[in-house]
């Protein structure tokens, strides 16, 4: 090792054991560069993402009230989130319309994933507020995330990483191909 080598390892601290697996398209969601500040409108991704085309916002499908949407930062790989197209932040202020729509994109989506990837299982669920771990409780949004036996292993307890397998772009194409 060069004497310049040494000097930098020294001011980085001593090697350890740890592989690092590197995921930098989080730090957005870390530092909460895309989260809205406030509850409005303007600010707030879930109506932003429709006003993109499919490709590009991550859109998988797109109803008369509803849409579905590739979740940016996942849980596991095709974790799906359904929004109505209106900003609304509490479930018990959707339409009948709303409601309906919300939930046959949820069976739907459930339905295309087992297509697609098989999963042993899945998350279903709303974070009704900040306490209640809404990233963006403004706008609600109901999470579909596929689970597959012995998908929370080491990686992520120990070693604080989920790895996805599949490109995001990847994803989309393959969920979208299926829904229709």
């Amino acid at each position: 090792m060069t004497e310049e080598e040494n000097e930098f390892i020294e001011g980085v601290g001593e090697p350890d054991a740890f592989q690092r697996l590197w995921t930098p398209h989080r730090i957005a969601y870390v530092r909460g560069e895309n989260k809205p500040e406030s509850g409005e409108v303007a600010e707030c991704p879930f109506c932003r993402i429709p006003t993109l085309d499919d490709v590009e916002g991550h859109i998988v499908h797109r109803g008369e009230s509803a849409y579905v949407v590739l979740n940016l930062y996942p849980y596991n790989p095709g974790h799906l989130l359904v929004c109505p197209y209106r900003h609304v932040a509490d479930y018990t202020d959707l339409t009948a319309e709303e409601t309906a729509e919300v939930a046959e994109f949820t069976k739907r989506g459930m339905a295309v994933m087992r297509e697609v990837s098989q999963p042993h299982g899945f998350n279903i669920g709303l974070n009704q507020g900040a306490a209640a771990g809404a990233g963006i409780a403004a706008h609600l949004h109901q999470h579909i995330v596929p689970r597959w036996s012995g998908d929370s292993n080491f990686l992520p307890i120990i070693g604080r990483t989920k790895t996805v397998p599949q490109l995001l772009d990847e994803t989309r194409a393959l969920l979208a191909k299926a829904w229709e």
